[in-house]
């Protein structure tokens, strides 16, 4: 029987065919999984996902009404184009949290995150969201739609592991503890400071040794 929220991924909506459960090992694994393949835009066209994505039914739903809410008008206002596929860094992976031994296990190892590395647009254009170069305002309505729908966001400034892509994922935290949006929108370095680094130092001077020690 299906769930209430496959009944809601339908096929006017989303292309995600259903995935056997996964057992392990240890605490990874999870139930009512899909392959999110597709979206379906309310208007025309859809969004590919690119490879497809593993992932819990609440979790494909949270990023399918994301994408087709927000998303794809956000290109379309901000970058004058569409938006045709995403490119997905990660979905379910049975690991620990950044891959740390020892540590709690990722939300990865319950499909429920994903890692998003980049966007292409219908023009054909690769949209990375860590680009501090890429339009800010985007940008900003990026961090902001995700930082409304999911309940982590981490990206560049976060904790050292998300300086090349965003992951969100709908972790499940104890009364009290809210949501956390970690992203910082960069803006690309001063050109003086950029060339300064860019300058090497000269070497230092030798040390001169005291005319007696140059006597013996």
């Amino acid at each position: 029987m299906l769930s209430a929220c496959r009944l809601r991924l339908s096929a006017k909506r989303v292309f995600a065919p259903p995935v056997d459960p996964i057992e392990g090992p240890g605490e990874c694994g999870g139930s009512d999984l899909v392959r999110l393949e597709a979206i379906i835009l309310p208007e025309t066209g859809r969004v590919e996902m690119n490879p497809p994505a593993v992932l819990r039914c609440s979790m494909a739903e949270a990023v399918v009404d994301w994408l087709r809410e927000d998303m794809d008008g956000l290109t379309a206002s901000t970058l004058g184009s569409r938006l045709r596929s995403v490119r997905n860094f990660a979905a379910y992976h049975c690991r620990s949290r950044n891959n740390i031994i020892g540590a709690v296990i990722s939300e990865h190892g319950k499909g429920n995150a994903l890692d998003i590395r980049s966007i292409t647009l219908a023009s054909g254009k690769v949209i990375d969201p860590t680009d501090p170069k890429v339009s800010k305002a985007f940008r900003e309505g990026w961090r902001k739609s995700v930082c409304a729908r999911f309940a982590t966001v981490l990206g560049p400034g976060s904790d050292g592991y998300h300086e090349n892509h965003i992951h969100v994922d709908l972790m499940e935290r104890r009364a009290g503890y809210g949501t956390m949006c970690r992203w910082d929108v960069r803006m690309p370095e001063a050109p003086e400071l950029a060339s300064a680094r860019s300058v090497p130092l000269p070497p230092p001077r030798p040390k001169t040794e005291p005319a007696a020690a140059r006597s013996k």
